[in-house]
């Protein structure tokens, strides 16, 4: 049986918690919550971490900027979240040290820079092996040559922490379903069930297989992301504290064309900041920062998005000359931030803020990646106190800043040794050794399942076989439900490997007809779907309503 079957068969009981939402913060809360003993059920109308938990900057960054805006206690907060999370799934929340250029002119001068970076290391609670170096123009050119000799002073090095946004997604849903949530995506809930003036459930739209099922709850917490006010809409909750949405782009350029050494977060002319962050033979660019009134489920870049990442690399980097034609892919997102009058996008503040309306519905917007589990932390503790004058049990305290989201934890120091293995075992299956730090940054130990799997595919293609086994490990253990769950989410390959998914994207779907028992109709609308989102993220648009 399927974990989808399995699951909507589970939702015949009362639980403590229903979440709407299968972003990063609703996953993070449907953990904390089964992790203390709340019968927790989640639901996301489309694929887990298919809104802003896929398209961030995909940095777990303790946000630097934010000392600008005398943020201290957020700078403080997200920056020791980095280290949790980073000793929960050190495979998945890697190291990355971080170049940030002082230019004439620019936004931060040497000694401000100096001072700030001492202070963020301060906050963020950073180790001393990683805290952060001035360099001198010189050794700044000898580090990254591409730099602008002409303008560049000096620099900043400094520590933050790379991930896969969507992995790390999905690993908090499994690991909060090791704890007896149960997760399902592909599941809408269109109203809620009140009694007596109180929130008690939610009526859910099964999108896949055309039930309506009701899940009763005795409380409810909206995560929604940028829908959270479409859930405050729907019980009449919305206020003046409402969302204000802004969009982030982001655009892939092959590595040769940005051969960066390291990531770099550099000054652009209108005093904003931009990463160039290296991975694999990719080199990706962000992000935006503008207001966003278009529609939430079709998020898309568009031209101007793109000339004003490339202008600001051209001014940056001026031997690199990169061209609109030179982008591989790009992705889109949305920052649902907490409005604040007469404040930018770019000045409003990234805190999270938890919105509590009179018929008991809970939600939480606003945040950061990087402040995840203490958002959750703080949004469960809420419900707890509500469980304990309800039922008068009282439950225990969060476990999650311990709690490792693999059950097969690979420790930070195992990390040289495991990788070893696996390129040895892939050398022994015939593929090539540059897909050890693809799998390991991706499913940390779980290669080892995904590798067992290699020998079930007949052919002479050892890539396609490994790709067929991480589509058969993945439905089988990471509830994808159609290709573009598998391209996007569970493998990062719809960005960073378009080729792959040009390549393999019918075998993928051949594969998925046999598990799913999908009818040409079926077949023909998952590849419908895959196209159009192939076309968005290999293409740019004149405005974001498309």
């Amino acid at each position: 049986m399927m974990i989808r079957e399995k699951n909507i068969k589970a939702l015949n009981q009362k639980f403590d918690l229903l979440i709407v939402g299968g972003g990063v913060t609703g996953a993070g809360i449907a953990l904390d919550a089964a992790s203390r003993g709340l019968k927790t059920a989640l639901v996301e109308k489309d694929d887990f971490a298919s809104g802003t938990s896929s398209r961030s900057t995909k940095l777990v960054h303790g946000g630097l900027r934010y000392l600008k805006q005398l943020e201290i206690g957020l700078v403080s907060e997200v920056g020791r979240e980095r280290a949790i999370v980073h000793r929960n799934a050190p495979h998945l929340v890697i190291p990355e040290k971080m170049l940030m250029p002082l230019i004439k002119g620019g936004t931060y001068g040497k000694i401000s820079t100096a001072l700030g970076l001492t202070v963020y290391d301060i906050l963020a609670g950073v180790r001393k092996s990683d805290r952060r170096e001035m360099l001198s123009r010189e050794k700044a050119l000898q580090t990254e040559p591409l730099l602008n000799p002409e303008k560049l002073v000096g620099a900043g090095f400094y520590s933050e922490y790379r991930t896969d946004d969507a992995r790390l997604t999905i690993e908090l849903i499994k690991a909060a379903g090791r704890y007896g949530a149960v997760c399902l995506n592909y599941m809408e809930m269109t109203e809620f069930i009140i009694q007596d003036g109180k929130l008690c459930g939610g009526v859910c739209q099964d999108l896949l297989g055309k039930e309506e099922l009701y899940i009763k709850a005795k409380y409810v917490v909206n995560a929604c992301g940028p829908w959270v006010d479409v859930l405050r809409e729907m019980n009449n909750s919305l206020s003046n504290k409402r969302l204000h949405l802004t969009k982030g782009v982001h655009l892939v350029i092959p590595h040769e064309k940005m051969p960066v050494n390291h990531s770099i977060y550099f000054d652009v002319p209108d005093d904003r900041m931009i990463f160039a962050i290296p991975r694999g033979n990719k080199t990706y660019i962000g992000t935006t920062d503008t207001d966003y009134k278009g529609s939430l489920d079709r998020i898309v870049s568009t031209e101007a998005d793109a000339l004003y990442l490339i202008k600001s690399i051209n001014d940056t980097f001026p031997d690199i000359n990169i061209h609109l034609e030179d982008v591989d892919t790009n992705w889109a997102g949305l920052r649902p931030l907490i409005h604040q009058e007469g404040k930018t996008a770019s000045e409003i503040s990234r805190r999270d803020e938890i919105f509590e309306a009179e018929d008991g519905l809970t939600s939480i917007a606003g945040g950061k990646l990087s402040g995840y589990r203490k958002m959750a932390e703080k949004t469960v503790d809420l419900v707890a106190k509500k469980y304990h004058k309800d039922s008068g049990k009282k439950l225990l305290g969060s476990i999650t800043e311990n709690l490792t989201l693999l059950p097969d934890h690979l420790k930070e120091e195992d990390l040289t040794s495991y990788k070893t293995e696996i390129k040895e075992r892939l050398q022994s299956l015939g593929i090539g050794k540059e897909k050890v730090e693809y799998l390991i940054s991706n499913y940390g130990k779980q290669s080892d399942m995904i590798l067992d799997l290699v020998g079930k595919f007949e052919g002479t293609d050892s890539e396609e076989k490994l790709l067929r086994s991480e589509l058969r490990f993945s439905v089988d253990n990471e509830s994808v439900m159609n290709p573009v769950d598998f391209f996007d989410r569970r493998t990062g390959r719809l960005y960073f490997d378009i080729d792959s998914v040009m390549k393999y994207k019918n075998i993928v779907i051949d594969d998925l007809v046999e598990y799913f028992g999908w009818d040409e109709n079926q077949r023909n609308e998952e590849e419908d779907q895959l196209e159009q989102k192939i076309f968005d993220v290999t293409h740019f648009f004149t405005n974001d309503f498309v």
